[in-house]
């Protein structure tokens, strides 16, 4: 099995604790052989963890781009939000027409703007392009989806799903709201684009493209998120309907949490977070069974989709088009909150198909 060559641009958090176990996972099938942090000092302790040498370290992301030597196969782009375009880009450009392929973190851009042209860096450019949207290759939303489209509870009605983030908490703790970039956002909306984010891609994973959405929201003075709850309404093209809350300044204090519920005309799924490990489903009947699943193997599942894409035995799952859609609803919810009006979504279905 032919192994990929990885370089890695941004050796932070997000690498240590996601993609670098997912990559551990497949080394049969990737071997990161390059690393870039202009942080030189972490790239340096990954570097002696990784047995590579000096002159597989780069301060400047734009080196280890024209690094001939290198050879690398994947370029995985893990930088705060606001960078996503601009790095991504010019690794796009850089290694155009050379069936290299890019791995680049959610969102695909800080804005709908250049969301709009990140949408067509892949055909520009001529490569493969995979937007890091864990939460459309987690195992538990691939179930609920296929137990949605299989009628395993009859006809869907309408479906409930709250999150809660204790942002204030957290950012004082070692997890990623510490983050400095991410209490004070260089993109709009914040931790919902960067939380809330992941949620709504789940929601389009299972009930596909969205028609049109009304939201509301309560304002907080805080930077890290304009609101501290969101609560939007949505009407999916399926014709299904739903409500969708993000809370980001507090705790849900009670057990079972509210979670995800999806409701039926014979019986309702619920999961209570994405950890939960089991799907449960109570039939109208009386009866009920429970799906286990393994957690958080979506970025497991990324880079396998990624790695058969390359070898030409799948197609990519997550492409810019397909992510652009979640952008714009985050943009679309804020948008709809501050114009306090009915807000249309997806013109064109950006929906995957796995």
């Amino acid at each position: 099995m032919k192994k990929l060559k990885v370089g890695i641009i941004g050796t932070g958090m997000a690498f240590e604790r996601l993609h670098y176990p997912a990559f551990q996972a497949l080394a049969d099938r990737y071997e990161i052989t390059a690393l870039c942090d202009i942080n030189r000092e972490k790239a340096e302790v990954w570097a002696e963890r990784l047995n590579l040498g000096a002159d597989s370290l780069y301060e400047d992301y734009r080196r280890m781009l024209e690094e001939k030597k290198l050879d690398l196969d994947v370029v995985d782009i893990i930088v705060p939000i606001e960078l996503n375009f601009e790095v991504t880009e010019e690794a796009a450009r850089k290694l155009a027409g050379q069936k290299k392929g890019i791995i680049c973190e959610k969102p695909l851009a800080p804005t709908l703007q250049q969301a709009r042209e990140a949408r067509t860096l892949a055909q520009k450019y001529n490569l493969p392009i995979m937007i890091a949207e864990n939460y459309r290759y987690n195992q538990e939303n691939d179930i609920i989806r296929d137990l949605v489209r299989t009628n395993r509870i009859g006809e869907i009605l309408y479906f409930i799903q709250n999150r809660v983030v204790n942002f204030p908490e957290e950012m004082l703790k070692n997890k990623f709201p510490a983050k400095e970039w991410r209490q004070h956002p260089e993109f709009p909306a914040g931790a919902i684009t960067d939380i809330a984010l992941h949620d709504l891609a789940g929601l389009r994973h299972i009930f596909g493209p969205i028609e049109k959405l009304q939201a509301f929201g309560r304002p907080q003075n805080a930077d890290f998120a304009p609101y501290s709850v969101v609560n939007v309404n949505m009407l999916f093209k399926s014709g299904v309907t739903g409500h969708f809350t993000f809370f980001c300044a507090g705790k849900e204090a009670q057990r079972p949490l509210i979670g995800l519920r999806i409701f039926g005309t014979q019986g309702m799924i619920y999961l209570e977070e994405r950890d939960a490990g089991t799907i449960n489903i109570a039939y109208n009947d009386g009866h009920s069974e429970q799906i286990p699943y393994e957690v958080q193997k979506g970025f497991y599942n990324e880079l396998l989709n990624f790695y058969n894409a390359l070898t030409g035995s799948e197609k990519i799952s997550v492409t810019p088009e397909v992510e652009y859609g979640d952008l714009k609803t985050v943009t679309d919810i804020i948008k709809s909150i501050e114009e306090e009006r009915i807000v249309p979504v997806d013109k064109i279905e950006v929906y995957a198909h796995r």
